[in-house]
């Protein structure tokens, strides 16, 4: 026991056997160890003949750890006694105090950039535009005459909104002087807020506007095709509005344009498109086509002449490619003929042979051919007063929509069958396509003259050609232009104008109004509520012409008019052009109850499901 304490409770700087020589380096750390050995002792109850209370034996290299402990390292010694810092420590405070320096300035500086990368973005990248309720009405002066309305929608700028094109007479004041034809101008209006883009002057009313891409590829660029009344054929740059060439009227020097210009497959092979006109003279059997190049408004050929006799309006031109890939012109006088491409450019070219792709036939059609093996096919000739093409469901071919004096036929593109026929009087206009049923198959929405100031609205459904919903409404304006949208859950909504329907009386045959005949409102209408009507606007004027248009960036469609407002004696209409974002007209629009419908429909749900109305591009041409 006495040895244990005389180790344990050894001054520093004395000489022990048991421990060694002594050590001067000790002395520093002695009041730490006898601390140490203290507190062990009085936590284990002290030693008894060299054992711990509980009777267990000392570990032989007790002694050992206990001297071993007791040594201290030379760098935790100062030279005045006392315990410091070692100097690694030091060092690792300062390497950790330079790399938390460094974290911060990096994350700082990243910090910084992203800021700097967030503001230019924001100010230099231009975002895309967006259209808002984006309506707004441009006059463009005093119409100096004309019968025309040529109206036409294209992105000319690149911004992603259709830009407006129309064409208008000038007045007097404005014609070359001498001229023996008022001179017309061709106007681009900007589709965001109806400034000019550019304009260009024209030697001649015009007839028809056109913008397409003739040369296939994303690079190409859109052109503007512009048919006059006169002999007028030229392609105009859709961004600058520069000509790039004009057909030479010698070429038309015994007739004059009598329809738009029909665009057609690359006849010369140097990767353009072609065109054809069909010029009449002063007699009608003398018709003839002119192919076109449309690189360069160069003819391709020889004029090709057909005698063609007929009562009624001049039907087409309007190009139509089978399934098979043959390719025909129809066209005709109250009646509808068609031609084979490859005769034209034959006999164009006065030679035998014709590119390959022209060698194409369709032999339902080609069995049509007359007796004497004659190049016309006759497809239809019954009073025709209007010809579309109608996309067939899931096929990539056409279907034949005739409009005629007793109704309205469709037939079968692949053969010239009738589908359905609907016997009808009084139908002028052109049959507007939509999607009002559920089958998927393209219906049509009729305006149809009954009585003095009145006409009725009508859809017929495509597939079996039964009205499925009619309507009659009070309409003074003459052959107001329909228009149909489609939306993203593939039904459409049709416009169309009429007067007031206020005090419209659901259960009357004639409908009163309470607002003067001259003010017109547009109403649209949408499948899924066929007892309701929505007023959109209302004008005063009348409107010769009307476009829908996509906005694809905002799934919204916009809806144009050109309206020649009312004249005064010694003051010619002023002409205005209008456009109206649907998405926006369909919230603010006020509802006009057709009938009765059970459950009632509420104001609330009506704007609920108008406000998630999406529209898109239509699947169909026409």
């Amino acid at each position: 026991m006495a040895t244990v304490l005389s180790r344990a409770l050894k001054l520093p700087g004395k000489k022990s056997p048991d421990l060694g020589e002594y050590d001067p380096l000790t002395q520093a750390d002695s009041d730490e160890s006898e601390d140490d050995l203290v507190l062990n002792l009085q936590k284990n109850g002290g030693v008894k003949n060299g054992k711990s209370p509980l009777g267990e034996a000392p570990e032989p290299d007790s002694d050992a750890e206990v001297a071993e402990a007791a040594k201290p390292h030379l760098s935790e010694v100062t030279t005045e006694g006392y315990p410091s810092e070692p100097l690694g420590g030091l060092e690792q405070k300062a390497a950790s105090s330079l790399v938390s320096y460094v974290r911060t300035s990096v994350f700082l500086l990243t910090l910084g950039i992203s800021m700097i990368l967030v503001l230019l973005c924001a100010f230099l990248i231009p975002c895309p535009p967006r259209d808002l309720h984006s309506t707004w009405s441009r006059h463009l002066g005093s119409q100096g005459g004309g019968d025309l309305s040529p109206l036409e929608l294209a992105d000319v700028n690149g911004d992603g909104l259709r830009d407006v094109l129309l064409s208008f007479v000038m007045s007097r004041n404005g014609s070359a002087v001498g001229g023996s034809r008022p001179a017309a101008n061709l106007v681009c209006l900007s589709g965001m807020n109806g400034s000019t883009l550019w304009s260009s002057l024209l030697p001649e009313e015009a007839r028809d506007i056109t913008c397409l891409e003739l040369m296939p590829g994303s690079l190409a660029e859109t052109v503007c095709l512009v048919t006059g009344t006169h002999k007028m054929l030229s392609a105009f740059n859709a961004t600058s509005g520069k000509a790039i060439w004009t057909l030479n009227p010698n070429y038309l020097s015994n007739g004059t344009l009598a329809a738009p210009v029909v665009v057609l497959p690359d006849l010369d092979e140097d990767g353009v498109r072609d065109l054809v006109v069909l010029a009449i003279g002063e007699l009608q059997p003398d018709l003839c086509f002119l192919l076109v190049s449309g690189r360069t408004g160069s003819p391709v050929g020889r004029p090709v002449k057909y005698n063609v006799v007929g009562v009624g309006n001049l039907i087409g031109p309007q190009v139509y490619i089978t399934t098979n890939g043959a390719v025909y012109i129809l066209f005709g006088f109250g009646n509808i003929q068609a031609v084979a491409l490859r005769d034209i450019f034959v006999q164009a070219q006065n030679r035998d042979s014709s590119p390959p792709s022209l060698q194409i036939e369709e032999p339902e059609w080609e069995k049509r051919r007359s007796i004497n093996l004659s190049e016309l096919i006759d497809v239809y000739s019954d009073g025709v007063e209007l010809l579309q093409m109608v996309k067939a469901p899931d096929s990539n071919c056409s279907n034949l929509l005739i409009t005629t004096r007793q109704g309205l036929v469709l037939l079968r593109g692949q053969n010239l069958t009738p589908y359905w026929t609907l016997r009808l009087q009084g139908l002028r206009s052109q049959p507007t396509p939509g999607y009002f049923t559920d089958d998927q198959t393209l219906d049509f929405l009729l305006q149809i003259q009954d009585g003095v100031g009145m006409k009725k609205m009508m859809v017929v459904d495509g597939d079996s050609g039964s009205v499925v919903w009619s309507y009659r409404a009070p309409c003074h304006m003459k052959e107001t232009p329909a228009t149909s949208a489609v939306t993203s859950d593939r039904k459409s909504v049709f416009l169309f104008w009429a007067e007031g329907l206020s005090a419209a009386s659901p259960n009357s045959d004639i409908i009163l109004g309470t607002e003067l005949p001259s003010l017109h409102h547009l109403y649209l209408l949408h499948p899924a509520f066929p007892s309701i009507l929505l007023d959109l606007a209302n004008t005063t004027g009348t409107v010769t012409a009307s476009e829908v248009g996509i906005n694809d960036l905002w799934k919204d469609a916009f809806y144009v008019t050109r309206t020649i407002g009312p004249s005064s004696e010694g003051h010619p209409a002023a002409l205005v052009v209008s456009k109206l974002s649907l998405r926006w007209a369909l919230m603010e629009g006020q509802m006009a109850q057709l009938q009765e419908s059970t459950p009632k429909i509420g104001r609330g749900e009506l704007r609920r499901f108008l406000s998630r109305i999406k529209f898109v591009e239509a699947p169909y041409e026409i």
